[in-house]
């Protein structure tokens, strides 16, 4: 039984070798080829396309990775048309929507041999947009590719693999370098100063002890103009006791009041004359007046004060029952919205002082780094002396509050004069650093990237000069630097999801 059993395998094995041995024959002879990389731009898109070489009559897979260049996030939910162009003749495909925001895919089957174009075509409600890669090879045959392929290589085997889909989900920008203007920077710290007019002393009205109505009412509170902040009480006071006060007014009205009536009265019989009725009606306007700021601002308990202005507590300068003179500072109000940031530079600045161009502001614990413009400022002064204690020239800027900045707080501002040199720069969110050494992102594809050691000069705050590793016109990582450095260290996502491979 077991001979039986032994045979049986045997001839099992040696039946199913032929078979075996044919389909590795007819995978021997199958053919791998890497998918073509096409770039292109237009003032609105990039496009990033990968396709299967291109045979005529045959069918090749196309992968469009579109990108609008306002925000480098995907395109969605807009009808793409992809043509392949080769003298003259066209293939196409219109595609209604896209596979997942930002890849449209298709199929072309090219017709003519030679080299042609890519084009593709967006369908936005404006116009239609039209993005073309000017350079794409259709072979004839198999062996005219393998030996094109042959000829060009495979690019750089260093490059740093990111691709559109992680790109897509990150805050990440690249652009092209450029010579620029670039000047003198003076780095500085400033400090945040309330602006004349934007900040206001609330004074006692009257002297007596202060009496905090409102228990919420701490620096940072909030208030409105004309809004009731404390009183002040004098009862039991010998002097200025505004009870007493109040109620004088109040006799000094109603007796007023009642001379002039009686006046007008007898006026109308002849019996008073006209300028005793005048005098009468002018000691009785001036009594109500008095009456009316007293029974505005006064209770009978005191003095009441009020809000001169809508803003913000900046600080409380009494403790609720202390007494006050009249006249005395008793709270602080700021409207934070207009306020100087002023600095001190040193005096070998102070020539270039009279061409300041910008000025680059940042603010601790803020990303952004704002400029003088986007904060609606202005130079206000700098100063012409300086002091035998403090030699340093004072440099005052008004800016509209619109970042949450602190009255008191410290920023750092980067002073950019006499922009008289053209140098190549690069946004600081570019560049990376690694143990003392400066890096940058050359894009080699949409998604491949080489990491570049540069040599930085001065910065202004927003951007940096390079001196050697780039050239201009090379497209680099403007932001999102560093999460491409995390894809070179294995951090990144399969490079391969959702393309063509």
């Amino acid at each position: 039984m077991k001979k039986i059993v032994f045979l049986l395998s045997i001839a099992s094995i040696l039946g199913m070798t032929p078979a075996c041995h044919h389909a590795h024959e007819e995978h021997k002879h199958e053919h791998h080829h890497d998918a073509e990389q096409y770039t292109a731009y237009n003032s609105d898109f990039e496009l990033f396309a990968e396709a299967e070489p291109f045979l005529v009559g045959e069918e090749s897979k196309v992968a469009a990775h579109l990108t609008r260049l306002s925000n480098f996030k995907p395109l969605d939910s807009v009808q793409v048309k992809i043509s392949l162009v080769v003298d003259g003749e066209i293939v196409s495909q219109q595609i209604e929507q896209p596979s997942q925001p930002g890849i449209y895919k298709c199929t072309l089957r090219p017709t003519k041999a030679g080299c042609g174009k890519l084009k593709v075509e967006i369908m936005q409600p404006r116009g239609v947009s039209v993005v073309t890669h000017p350079h794409v090879h259709v072979f004839a045959a198999h062996k005219d590719m393998h030996e094109h392929h042959h000829e060009h290589g495979h690019g750089s085997t260093n490059a740093i693999t990111f691709t559109k889909e992680q790109s897509w989900k990150i805050d990440f920008a690249t652009d092209i370098l450029r010579m620029q203007p670039f000047g003198t920077v003076i780095k500085t710290t400033a400090q945040v100063q309330p602006s004349q007019g934007d900040e206001r002393e609330v004074v006692a009205t009257a002297s007596g002890i202060v009496v905090l109505g409102n228990g919420n009412l701490v620096p940072g509170t909030a208030v409105k103009e004309g809004q009731q902040l404390f009183t002040i009480e004098s009862n039991g006071m010998a002097d200025n006791n505004m009870s007493v006060r109040l109620q004088e007014a109040i006799a000094s009205y109603n007796a007023a009041k009642a001379e002039y009536e009686r006046k007008q009265f007898l006026a109308e019989d002849k019996i008073v004359s006209q300028s005793e009725l005048l005098r009468a009606k002018a000691a009785y306007e001036t009594s109500k007046a008095a009456y009316d700021n007293l029974q505005r601002n006064f209770s009978k308990k005191g003095a009441v004060v009020r809000a001169p202005i809508s803003g913000y507590v900046q600080r409380i300068n009494v403790v609720g029952g202390s007494f006050v003179e009249a006249g005395q500072s008793v709270i602080t109000i700021s409207q934070n919205r207009d306020l100087f940031i002023r600095a001190e530079v040193q005096p070998r600045y102070y020539t270039q002082l009279n061409a300041i161009s910008d000025v680059n502001i940042i603010v601790p614990g803020d990303n952004h780094v704002y400029t003088l413009a986007e904060l609606n400022g202005s130079l206000v002064s700098y100063g012409r002396s300086t002091d035998i204690d403090c030699p340093m020239v004072p440099v005052t800027f008004r800016v509209r509050n619109q970042t949450g900045l602190l009255s008191g707080s410290f920023v750092t501002l980067y002073i950019t004069t006499h922009k008289d040199h053209q140098a190549l720069a690069i946004p600081n969110q570019g560049i990376v650093e690694e143990m003392g050494n400066y890096f940058v992102f050359v894009q080699l594809t949409p998604e491949s990237f080489e990491k570049r050691l540069v040599t930085l000069g001065a910065t202004d705050g927003r951007y940096t000069e390079v001196l050697s590793g780039v050239e201009a016109g090379e497209r680099v990582v403007t932001r999102g630097a560093s999460m491409v450095r995390l894809a070179q260290n294995g951090a990144a996502l399969d490079p391969h999801a959702g393309h063509v491979h």
